[in-house]
């Protein structure tokens, strides 16, 4: 089990890295108000020629989430491009046009299939699931859906997933991502699709993007992948190559500190059980 890093600020390190590639909540925002402190460090970091990618396994495309990080708070000159979970999965929403579809999520998530020509359908008429979170988060938990899964599972449905997470905080509560019921659905037998992190389609598209913004190949030894979820942020960045660094906040907010500040022993356990390590760590990004 190796331990991280501690780091002080993303300036101590700067001069290795050209570019990030960032988690969005839980790092730089909480859903309802901004980080601060790490909104000024990317900021920082574009100052200094470093360029920032925002990867997030929000379950949508890219094109609302600037008016929302505008809303919420977040500074514009923090970031250079974004690339969401839902940009890298759609592709497979369209490969399996028109379906139908059973959908598992809310129905604002709809930009996410718009255009596709997809039809929706109960379980029994549909040829695949999509899972892009619960129909109501704030009241829902993952057994709720045990019964229709089990039911899609006899069906033999694939299960295509928008968000890998498991859980967000979404101000000072953790609430069940749609990576919750795919684990559920994994756990019956199904079969499971998803492209965000930690998986490689997400990737593939942050590094095409930087590759624009560099306007050469990326270098991954000079990439430093920023996040807070040991079994997405940081297994995906260890499975690309990446540098990465675990941020103690969103999900594991108060629970990697002691008396002294951020808990490097703990910190490392906590990577350990997620087959993850990271090399460095620190408490909030600053």
């Amino acid at each position: 089990m190796s331990t991280p890093e501690s780091l002080r600020s993303l300036d101590d390190v700067h001069e290795r890295y050209d570019a990030v590639f960032c988690d969005l909540w839980g790092v730089v925002h909480n859903g309802k108000r901004p980080f601060g402190p790490a909104g000024d460090a990317l900021a920082r970091f574009r100052a200094r020629g470093g360029k920032v990618v925002l990867v997030t396994n929000v379950p949508k495309q890219r094109d609302p989430i600037p008016r929302q990080l505008e809303r919420i708070g977040v500074r514009r000159d923090a970031w250079d491009v974004i690339v969401t979970s839902g940009d890298a999965i759609r592709g497979e929403l369209a490969r399996r046009a028109p379906g139908p579809m059973h959908l598992i999520g809310p129905p604002d998530d709809s930009l996410l299939w718009d255009g596709l020509g997809l039809e929706l359908a109960e379980v029994e008429r549909a040829r695949f699931l999509c899972v892009t979170g619960l129909d109501d988060f704030e009241s829902e938990v993952p057994d709720d859906y045990r019964e229709r899964l089990v039911r899609a599972r006899a069906s033999g449905l694939e299960m295509v997933c928008a968000n890998p997470d498991i859980v967000v905080r979404l101000g000072t509560r953790l609430y069940w991502c749609a990576g919750a019921l795919a684990r559920d659905y994994e756990a019956l037998g199904g079969r499971v699709v998803m492209a965000g992190k930690p998986h490689a389609p997400i990737y593939e598209l942050a590094l095409r993007e930087l590759g624009l913004l560099l306007g050469r190949e990326p270098v991954r030894a000079r990439v430093l992948a920023i996040g807070d979820g040991p079994g997405t942020d940081i297994v995906g960045a260890n499975h690309q190559g990446l540098d990465a660094l675990l941020v103690a906040s969103g999900i594991h907010e108060g629970e990697l500190h002691d008396h002294a500040g951020l808990d490097l022993a703990e910190v490392a356990a906590t990577l350990a059980e997620a087959g993850a390590h990271a090399r460095y760590a620190m408490a909030e990004l600053a």
